[in-house]
């Protein structure tokens, strides 16, 4: 877990600007949502290429008062997508970017963002995701770098990318969960209409070689599955609701998921733990039992697996943050 606190978020805008992209970061970070007991953080877009900026949609332009300066006192740097992924950004744009990541503030990249942090350097020695059209470029610009075509996000200490368009979300939203908690996180996630967590090694894409039918064949179960996290269940039994094979539910699920039923039915027992540590003073071994891992030893297990901490000191950072 992260010590610093982040409230200073910028955005930095090149010509060209992807709005989508830049919405995503606008739409977490830059709005107030104070009444409903959520984070306010002061949030600004940088202009580098002049006060006003041509978009990636023709005749769409975008304009701000801000410059690099502001840059210096930033604890989140964001850089949307922009124009292509070019060479020869502006050079006192890369080193404030490396000075930022020297004090201890954070970089996110969305989409072909990520080729501004190649250039500053800060991609060497690090794994990182961009979309899967920009993979093979981006690995053959930056070899120095372990880019995974197939990921949402990554986060590498100080340095977090993230996939195409809407991946953007997910790397913020865990941005917002990794520095507030899964409620907080969640809150905004109900407020967008998005999926609370998706996880950054989840299909940047899911296959769908059989397109018979558009009904989500594993939906039902995957409610089941929420609803029941307590419940020690195997692929058999989860294929005996859907009125399949363990083969065929087991394809199934991963096609409509982008990963396996253990695996999905993992990170929400994990999530789900991370709302009861947060919001009841359930001990550690009830909410273990609850949430269907057993007993406070394996919980800790995946903890340490899932988010690098153990449930106890979980509980200790982000119940002190919500009563501050």
């Amino acid at each position: 877990m992260p010590n610093a606190t982040l409230n200073n978020v910028a955005a930095v805008l090149l010509d060209g600007v992807h709005p989508f992209e830049l919405g995503v970061v606008c739409e977490v970070f830059g709005l107030d949502r104070s009444e409903d007991g959520l984070p306010v953080y002061d949030f600004a877009a940088v202009s580098v290429d002049g006060p006003t900026l041509s978009t990636h949609v023709p005749g769409m332009t975008v304009s701000t008062p801000y410059g690099l300066d502001r840059l210096e006192e930033a604890d989140l740097i964001a850089i949307p997508a922009a124009g292509g992924h070019r060479e020869g950004y502006p050079p006192q744009l890369l080193a404030a970017l490396r000075r930022a990541v020297d004090r201890g503030a954070r970089v996110l990249s969305v989409c072909s963002g990520v080729y501004v942090l190649g250039e500053a350097g800060l991609l060497d020695g690090r794994r990182c995701a961009v979309h899967w059209r920009y993979a093979r470029d981006l690995a053959i610009r930056f070899p120095r770098t372990r880019v995974d075509p197939d990921v949402l996000y990554v986060d590498e200490g100080p340095v977090i990318t993230s996939a195409g368009t809407a991946a953007g979300i997910d790397a913020c939203l865990h941005i917002v969960r990794t520095e507030h908690g899964a409620e907080v996180a969640n809150a905004i996630a109900r407020r967008m209409v998005v999926p609370p967590h998706r996880d950054g090694g989840q299909a940047q894409y899911v296959e769908r070689p059989l397109p018979a039918t558009r009904c989500d064949t594993v939906g039902d179960v995957l409610v089941w599955m929420e609803r029941h996290l307590g419940d020690a269940v195997t692929v058999e039994e989860l294929a005996a609701r859907a009125h399949m094979s363990p083969r065929t539910f087991a394809r199934r699920f991963q096609q409509e998921t982008g990963t396996t039923p253990y695996r999905w039915l993992l990170r929400q027992r994990v999530l789900f733990a991370q709302e009861l540590l947060e919001g009841t003073d359930e001990t550690v071994d009830a909410i273990a039992y609850r949430a269907g891992f057993g007993n406070a030893a394996a919980m800790r297990h995946q903890f340490m697996k899932a988010l690098g901490t153990t449930p106890n000191a979980f509980r200790r950072t982000f119940r002190v943050r919500s009563a501050a």
